[in-house]
């Protein structure tokens, strides 16, 4: 995904894997980022994207958007996105191109800014 978003034209700060939610809103905050994404695939997508969002929210970034992706059911997909996650993917969302459209579109969305005519 990151490389793809670089393709796309996305400036990209990848900080690893295996992250806290606390060393993930600190990069956000330093590098001053419009969307954050979280790749998990170990399942505990329920308890460490709250955290994130939380953290977010107290470093007064609660209006970058959040990206979710990983294997995630439905239905915690679905309480994701009511906490605030702006959008999830799923293996079911292959393409990468419409992926990164749709989180072009949630920046723009969170900017205030008219949807992409494209």
């Amino acid at each position: 995904m990151a490389v793809r978003a670089r393709d796309a034209g996305f400036e990209v700060v990848y900080q690893g894997i295996r992250l806290t939610p606390e060393q993930i809103v600190s990069a956000a905050v330093a590098e001053d980022v419009h969307c954050v994404g979280l790749s998990i695939l170990s399942g505990s997508h329920m308890s460490l994207v709250p955290d994130v969002l939380d953290g977010l929210r107290e470093a007064g970034l609660d209006d970058v958007p959040v990206i979710v992706g990983g294997i995630i059911p439905y239905a915690d997909a679905q309480r994701l996105t009511e906490q605030g996650v702006a959008a999830v993917f799923t293996p079911k969302d292959f393409g990468l191109t419409e992926i990164m459209g749709g989180i072009v579109a949630e920046i723009r969305k969170a900017n205030h800014l008219e949807p992409h005519a494209g």
